[in-house]
């Protein structure tokens, strides 16, 4: 296998078992709120506090891998989310559930970024969409391995025993990165010894000049909305059909896995397209039909319309995560590249995260179609940053941070 192929494989291996450790949450939250008799936005304030943690951990650890490489870090991030994974097995009350996501995410925050800069940093730019789309299914395998094992085990064992499950897969994880070279873009810019490299990981670069401050900006609301679209969508609507619909866990379970189906073909789709037209046209494209689409899904009625809706739903609005990795890659240098994205991804995690929380008041308050309108405003949000969005080449960029430095 060589290099590029090794870089997608180990990046699949991190985000499948982040996304099945999301999906965990959203199928025991049923369980966790009978458990610990709190309400709906509580619950929610669960997975916030995990995006929380990867905010810090994506900052920290983006630092850490600009400076000392980025193979060598990841160790350390996969060892934290093994903790907190299996502390949240172990949890007695909300306070301890909350405590051991945030940990999780600490560790999870630092894995996104690394793995998008060791994709960027080993595939020709004109690749670069569908590699990075191909790295972003592995979150999709994960909910489906989640719906799959959530499905076996919470009916006999419980939620906690989920928790338990999902730290075998770290285990993998941490033997494929282990046997992952360092990224050569990384290994020759640390050659060079320039002012540059000497200040590798510093967030002010994010920020240089007036241009590259509002490229940060403009980045970091589209990544806010797609993570606050994905977790209103995924964190809740699992339980809300088990009410509204009454569907058991079997069959959310069915919904969850058809629209995960359709999030991987949107991926597949998003990065052809990228490589093909641009960017910006794809991204417009994909933000206008996920407005769209999760407007009119408020409307389905039957088990088919709940199927095929989801999964056009999942097509789009989840189809432009595959986009990401290149999109914040491709505007920030090699010095800073796991920096930017670990930052801007992250701090969406963090205030997309509030989403949930959000979305469980719209739906014990009002009702669905409430919820759904509110998500798709978002993405009518992001369409207009995205429009206004610049781009800076490599090579202009390296000027710009070489004069922040100065």
């Amino acid at each position: 296998m060589n290099y590029r192929n090794k870089t997608v494989v180990a990046s699949v291996a991190g985000l499948t078992l982040e996304g099945m450790d999301i999906m965990f949450i959203s199928f025991a939250m049923s369980m966790i709120i009978a458990e610990f008799h709190i309400d709906l936005a509580t619950g929610g304030l669960i997975s916030s506090i995990t995006n929380i943690g990867m905010l810090i951990g994506g900052v920290i650890f983006g630092i850490l891998a600009d400076k000392f490489g980025r193979v060598r870090v990841f160790t350390y991030t996969v060892l934290l989310f093994a903790v907190g994974t299996a502390l949240t097995g172990f949890a007695a009350n909300v306070e301890q559930v909350y405590a051991s996501r945030f940990i999780a995410g600490i560790g999870a925050g630092g894995e996104y970024g690394i793995g998008m800069a060791l994709v960027a940093e080993a595939w020709p730019k004109h690749k670069q969409g569908r590699a990075s789309s191909y790295v972003s299914i592995g979150a999709q395998f994960g909910v489906i391995l989640a719906a799959l094992l959530s499905s076996l085990i919470l009916p006999i064992f419980g939620w906690r025993a989920l928790f338990f499950v999902g730290i075998i897969p770290v285990i993998f994880a941490f033997i494929v990165r282990k046997n992952l070279n360092e990224s050569p873009e990384w290994l020759q810019a640390q050659k060079e010894k320039t002012a540059v490299v000497k200040n590798n990981g510093k967030l002010r670069q994010l920020f240089a000049t007036p241009r590259t401050a509002m490229t940060t900006i403009s980045l970091a609301v589209m990544a806010t909305v797609q993570i606050a679209g994905y977790n209103g969508l995924m964190i809740w609507l699992p339980s809300m059909l088990q009410q509204s619909q009454g569907l058991s866990v079997s069959s959310s379970a069915l919904w969850t896995i058809s629209t995960a189906v359709g999030m991987i073909i949107g991926m597949l789709t998003f990065g052809q397209f990228m490589d093909r037209f641009g960017s910006k046209r794809t991204f417009g494209i994909f933000l206008l039909a996920s407005a769209c689409a999760v407007f009119l899904y408020s409307y389905a009625e039957g088990s088919a319309g709940l199927l095929i809706g989801g999964a056009v739903v999942g097509f789009f609005s989840n189809g432009m995560f595959a986009g990401y990795g290149a999109l914040i890659s491709s505007h920030y240098s090699v010095e800073v590249r796991s920096t930017a994205t670990n930052t801007i991804f992250n701090f969406g995690r963090a205030l997309g995260g509030l989403s949930p929380i959000l979305v469980g008041y719209l739906l014990q308050s009002y009702d669905m179609t409430v919820a759904m309108t509110y998500l798709a405003g978002l993405y009518c949000i992001s369409f207009i940053f995205m429009v206004s969005l610049k781009r800076t080449g490599e090579k202009k960029v390296k000027q710009m941070n070489a004069q922040s430095v100065l």
